[in-house]
């Protein structure tokens, strides 16, 4: 078993079967099998985001027949032309609507809401890789929601693109199209 990045060979593509053999004791994702090493820790602004943001959800997504889940959680992507599982994210949370997708090891197959909350060392991949490998994986809804300027950019799935809905401030009332019972006030999200 693996059991340190420096073991294996960063420019070689992985599978999630190869994925599934290690045990790093640190958080990577795989994209198109690359190797992509996770966040430093997270910051203050991210935490409390992320605590906010599951009182947020928990609550309107109860009564949906739905799972919540939050980093780090296993996401298999399926993506045009891979007969195996190359891209493997943790976002910072997931809202699963069809459960079929879930078992031991994560989920296989695209969540129907993915939120990231941005960090200053996430930005770029969040706003960039992970936003087209979400686009292209048919991810319904993304979230992509920034602590520092307090804002919550609100993507939707149309034609197989996404579409900015809505930019929310932290006075805002979101409504989510993919689940309607995820409404509410987004100053408890960016409350302090």
């Amino acid at each position: 078993m693996v059991t340190s990045i420096d073991e294996l060979d960063l420019d070689k593509k992985y599978s999630y079967a190869d994925y599934l053999q290690w045990d790093l004791g640190e958080q990577v994702e795989l994209i198109h099998g690359k190797i992509i090493r996770a966040s430093p820790p997270l910051t203050k602004h991210h935490q409390e985001i992320a605590f906010n943001l599951s009182q947020f959800l928990g609550p309107k997504l109860k009564p949906v027949n739905c799972k919540i889940f939050f980093a780090p959680y296993d996401v298999q992507l399926p993506m045009k032309g891979d007969a195996e599982a190359f891209t493997i994210v943790q976002p910072d949370f997931c809202v699963i609507g069809d459960l079929s997708k879930i078992g031991s090891e994560g989920c296989k197959g695209a969540p129907d809401l993915v939120i990231e909350i941005l960090s200053p060392s996430t930005s770029q991949k969040d706003l960039g890789t992970k936003y087209y490998l979400y686009q292209e994986a048919e991810v319904k809804e993304y979230w992509v929601v920034d602590p520092i300027h307090a804002r919550l950019d609100q993507h939707v799935l149309k034609d197989g693109k996404f579409t900015l809905l809505k930019t929310h401030l932290a006075n805002g009332h979101l409504q989510s199209p993919t689940f309607p019972e995820l409404h509410g006030d987004l100053s408890e999200v960016f409350a302090d």
